[in-house]
């Protein structure tokens, strides 16, 4: 154990004095209590159990309050993970539906060819992905404001793409989350 795991106070200190504030930080991520009291139980548990990587360089509940970030987001995609597969059609597709997915797939590919790259990539984590705004800022490191302009003129310019090849976004089943 390193010198600094050793100054950490114990997990049953840090439980009693930062578990109204994770749990906080959790609900506001998850949007639901039960969830956010798992992933609060879950990471305190696992600070018990696992070796503690504390290095010293931030306030213990810094150190903290990221991990329950960091842990929030983890279950927030699982949860997305299993709606979307337990979202999926139980039959297989036919040759038709097989083709129009293939098509709309090549349209929609060619049309995000000719955005930018942060655009794309914007898009790609929004839509395709599922992050908010604050997810996408952390991860790109910019500010959100700029995530939130950026996704907005990457919507805009695909629209638009797609609309001068002819094909317009609610033909080809296409749905942009503008924020909701």
């Amino acid at each position: 154990m390193d010198a600094a795991a050793a100054d950490l106070p114990p997990i049953s200190h840090l439980y009693r004095q930062h578990r109204h504030r994770a749990l906080a930080i959790a609900r506001r991520i998850l949007g639901d209590c039960d969830e956010a009291e798992d992933v609060v139980q879950d990471v305190f548990s696992k600070l018990c159990l696992e070796r503690v990587r504390f290095d010293g360089k931030a306030a213990y509940s810094t150190w903290l309050y990221r991990i329950m970030v960091n842990s929030s987001i983890n279950s927030l995609r699982s949860r997305r993970r299993r709606a979307r597969l337990e979202s999926r059609p139980g039959r297989p597709l036919g040759p038709e539906e097989s083709f129009a997915g293939r098509e709309i797939q090549r349209l929609l590919s060619e049309a995000l060819s000719e955005l930018t790259e942060q655009h794309r990539t914007m898009l790609w984590l929004r839509e395709l992905r599922g992050l908010s705004y604050p997810e996408i800022a952390q991860l790109l490191g910019v500010p959100e404001g700029t995530v939130k302009s950026a996704l907005n003129r990457g919507r805009a310019r695909l629209l638009e793409v797609l609309e001068r090849k002819g094909r317009l976004a609610s033909e080809l089943g296409l749905v942009l989350d503008e924020g909701r």
